[in-house]
């Protein structure tokens, strides 16, 4: 293992959609402050040479509070910044030929919404998988939801570390209790909240009681 799947607790997705004329390293900065755990940077518009500039700014950011920090997608791009890994969806990249380009010693995760693809995943190498959408989200509209019972299903049958993702709040996710995930992922309920360290730590006190930790 490359990391401490306790690291998994508070998976922090970015998304710029909230700056309101703030950085997005700085929101981050307070994520981290706040208690995140590991730190996904996810870019689905920006410029390639903006997006490797803050790249490289977000993993000293990340290195600086001891937290994993990885790409969403661009594999190209972790292995050129020297990024801790990548995740992957379905519909990117085959996650085989991620390990292959990234080599043993980098992170890989894998979404999955089944046992099936949960279970490939890991064969091709993933580190950790990403279930979901285990609530409605507005994040990603093309997700599907992932029952309570696929999400237990999962976590049964692959030995790699399992989060959760998609809709899930301080509110909602001690519904999450039992399924034996090792953490959850989030990006509004941290990245769109008026007090995003605050938030953070709300959270993460949630999800230890969801986790029994």
């Amino acid at each position: 293992m490359k990391f401490d799947k306790a690291s998994l607790l508070l998976y922090a997705v970015t998304d710029r959609r909230w700056l309101n004329g703030e950085t997005l390293l700085s929101q981050a900065e307070k994520a981290l402050k706040g208690g995140a755990t590991f730190l996904q940077l996810r870019e689905k518009i920006l410029r390639e040479d903006n997006f490797r500039t803050e790249a490289l700014e977000m993993k000293e950011l990340c290195k600086k509070y001891k937290v994993p920090f990885v790409l969403d997608d661009n594999v190209d791009l972790a292995i050129e910044v020297h990024a801790d890994g990548v995740h992957v969806g379905q519909s990117d990249m085959n996650a085989g030929i991620v390990r292959k380009k990234l080599g043993p010693d980098k992170i890989l995760g894998v979404s999955a919404e089944t046992v099936e693809e949960a279970i490939i995943a890991q064969k091709q190498g993933a580190d950790y998988l990403g279930v979901g959408a285990v609530f409605s989200t507005g994040t990603k509209k093309d997700a599907d939801n992932v029952s309570y019972e696929t999400l237990k299903a999962i976590c049964s049958a692959v030995s790699i570390p399992v989060i959760a993702i998609g809709g899930i709040t301080a509110q909602n996710v001690l519904e999450l209790k039992g399924s034996r995930i090792d953490g959850v992922a989030v990006v509004s309920a941290i990245f769109a909240q008026p007090d995003i360290e605050e938030a953070t730590k709300t959270l993460k006190d949630a999800v230890r009681k969801a986790l029994e930790l």
